[in-house]
């Protein structure tokens, strides 16, 4: 059995795991296609009962995976674009740190003439 944490350490926390390999707190993007995903199961499964008066699971889970797949690939998407751009706006940075106050600034100006 394992000893508890002292006072001011943080506790572990077990993360969790949809179907065992998917770290839902970790993972971006995961939690929230998992929940569109399943408000897409109801409103598909509700809606198809509604309208035809049968058994509708079969429409609910494929409402659950269209709208799960969707909501994932827009959102990795999303978020591969936005680390391009935070990694060009890094590199940005350290350039004009770099060159800041040098002949090679592109901010500075030049002028023909030295001063004296």
């Amino acid at each position: 059995m394992a000893a508890p944490p002292e006072p001011g350490e943080p506790e572990e926390r077990k993360s969790l795991k949809l179907l065992g390999f998917l770290d839902v707190e970790n993972t971006p993007c995961a939690r929230h296609s998992i929940l569109y995903g399943s408000l897409g199961s109801v409103v598909a499964g509700f809606g198809h009962f509604l309208f035809t008066s049968e058994r509708s699971c079969d429409v609910g889970v494929g409402g659950f995976i269209l709208v799960t797949l969707g909501c994932w690939f827009h959102c990795r998407y999303n978020y591969a674009k936005q680390r391009i751009q935070e990694r060009i706006a890094r590199e940005e940075i350290k350039k004009k740190i770099l060159y800041e106050g040098t002949h090679l600034d592109p901010e500075r100006k030049h002028n023909g003439s030295s001063s004296n």
